[in-house]
């Protein structure tokens, strides 16, 4: 299976993966998953057979088309729900139970960021994390205006302010930040 070219030429996945620490048998969430599920069907090798990926997205065609890819490869870690990340507790995975929730270009897109924050808050468990990667304020020639793109330290203010403890940044790719934040 091939990830699209835009996935691999913008984000740095090995550095992305590298710095979320992910093993094996661990529960994953990724909010925002998009048409492709790219980054969840990356996922789902790394945490193997005994862990899990949650495959969220607002739009159902996104998760018919991850569904049938999963069948079609023999996929059976990534389950797919769906769910309007702006309303707490719509998400229908349970409080404090994966070990790393991921948001990857999903914030800039919702005109309600913080409830998507604290969405993931509340699945993720107590010592688990967050990573969220976001565009950079850099002028490029893909992605939103960069008007509307988010600040990477008011999201660092917000996220302490929202019981997470900065454990890292680091550049994602050419035109995107990435921050490892962990539930305290």
């Amino acid at each position: 299976m091939s990830h699209p070219v835009f996935t691999t030429k913008l984000l740095n996945l090995d550095l992305i993966v590298e710095k979320s620490q992910l093993k094996a048998g661990q529960i994953i969430a990724d909010l925002g998953c998009g048409q492709a599920g790219n980054f969840a069907f990356l996922l789902s090798k790394i945490v193997g057979d005994k862990g899990q990926v949650y495959a969220v997205d607002i739009i159902k065609s996104n998760l018919e088309l991850i569904n049938r890819e999963s069948k079609q490869h023999n996929i059976a870690n990534i389950t797919t729900i769906w769910s309007d990340l702006e309303i707490l507790n719509a998400t229908k995975i349970a409080n404090d139970s994966v070990d790393a929730s991921f948001l990857i270009n999903s914030i800039h897109q919702s005109k309600k960021p913080l409830n998507i924050l604290r969405e993931a808050i509340r699945i993720t468990k107590k010592g688990g994390k967050i990573i969220l990667i976001e565009w950079s304020g850099l002028a490029s020639p893909l992605g939103p205006e960069t008007a509307n793109r988010i600040d990477k330290n008011k999201l660092v203010d917000v996220s302490k302010k929202n019981g997470l403890y900065l454990e890292s940044e680091f550049a994602a790719g050419q035109y995107h930040f990435g921050l490892v934040l962990i539930k305290v």
